[in-house]
């Protein structure tokens, strides 16, 4: 092999073996992290950003309402809403405030709205759920619990309800959430990085939240957020027994969703990998790999335009390529069937895996418009 072809294929084997040692090690859960003893209960401020949410808001705040500790605020952001979100909010018995500066789009900018609001008297965690999201019991109390104690930002792990009635691309849509905000979160805990903060199920101490730059309208304003903790030394932690659930949009929707949040991904590693790399602290160095990661669908189909290339050259009579070349796809497909057969059977029907290929196709339009014409602006998702 040519020295040009050993540098193209080195950062592919690369991005396999940081997907491979992640996924490995997240099969299984976390020890459940200890809250700590605490002298007295924290004082809790739930955020809830709001757009344009009037058909679902009443069924969250009833649900947070009823996982609210003692003494805590349920705080609705009604952003440049068109619709009765903000009524609808009040009346379910939540405290609203409404922000209306369509020059200013974006989740970013409805959090540091809320923020200047508690200032004059602020809680000791604010925690972030978003408007379609249910947190499971008791989740509230533990992270702020957790947040306190570690004086550190905390994620949940936040997934799509299981439909397995629902499309295949939807069913597989949401496999490959899960493998991103469970399973690899799980990885990274384990080998002592920073969790990615995913927009809901966040949980901050104040003092960190009350300096945190949120006023963004970056799409991945999360992501961007759990970047620049990290380099703060405030690395967030990942609570694997905190869940949080959205209900997955339809095929349109889901891949609307994914091609905001995966050119914001990768328009935002291309900016942080290298400082992350070369932090000289583990935790954020490998964080920094983490992100030379592509999204998973992907990651497949550059490994499968290898295998590809690689087999049009060996026809033709050239080198067979070393066995660590060839590994890449089959590690990654022995573990996805792995995290299919521990974390997704109810969630993806046997048949639905023999449609991956078309899954990579689906994607791929993601990809080819990421080039040309890459999605810069917040837009919400259509919920059925």
């Amino acid at each position: 092999m040519t020295g040009i072809g050993w540098a193209l294929l080195a950062p592919i084997f690369v991005m396999s073996a940081v997907f491979a040692i992640e996924t490995a090690l997240g099969l299984w859960p976390l020890r459940a992290r200890p809250a700590g003893a605490a002298s007295r209960q924290p004082r809790v401020a739930v955020i809830v950003p709001a757009h344009d949410e009037e058909t679902g808001i009443t069924a969250t705040i009833a649900a947070l309402l009823g996982d609210l500790p003692s003494g805590g605020r349920l705080l609705v952001v009604a952003d440049n809403c068109s619709d009765l979100t903000a009524a609808m909010a009040l009346r379910a018995g939540a405290d609203v405030i409404e922000r209306h500066d369509p020059g200013a789009r974006g989740k970013g900018y409805a959090l540091a709205f809320a923020r200047d609001h508690l200032s004059a008297d602020p809680p000791d965690v604010a925690i972030v759920i978003d408007a379609d999201c249910r947190i499971s019991a008791g989740g509230l109390r533990r992270l702020a619990e957790i947040a306190l104690a570690g004086d550190r930002p905390v994620q949940a792990s936040y997934l799509m309800t299981p439909q397995p009635e629902a499309g295949p691309m939807v069913q597989l849509s949401g496999f490959a959430f899960l493998v991103k905000n469970l399973i690899r979160q799980r990885g990274l805990a384990r080998i002592g990085a920073p969790a990615i903060l995913t927009g809901s199920g966040m949980a901050f101490p104040w003092p960190i939240f009350a300096q945190a730059p949120l006023a963004t309208s970056d799409i991945v304003e999360d992501l961007r957020l759990g970047i620049a903790l990290a380099r703060r030394g405030q690395s967030p932690l990942f609570v694997d027994d905190v869940t949080i659930l959205s209900d997955p949009s339809s095929a349109g929707g889901t891949l609307a969703q994914r091609r905001r949040w995966e050119h914001g991904f990768l328009a935002t590693a291309g900016h942080a990998v290298p400082p992350l790399l070369m932090s000289g602290q583990w935790g954020t160095t490998w964080l920094g790999l983490h992100l030379l990661v592509p999204p998973l669908a992907l990651l497949m189909m550059i490994n499968s335009l290898i295998l590809f290339v690689l087999a049009i050259i060996v026809g033709r009579g050239g080198p067979i390529p070393p066995l660590f070349v060839l590994s890449g796809l089959l590690a990654i497909t022995l573990l996805l069937v792995g995290a299919v057969w521990t974390h997704a059977r109810d969630q993806i029907r046997a048949a639905t895996l023999l449609r991956v290929p078309l899954y990579m196709l689906w994607k791929l339009p993601i990809y080819l418009s990421g080039i040309t014409r890459r999605e810069r602006h917040w837009i919400r998702t259509r919920r059925d």
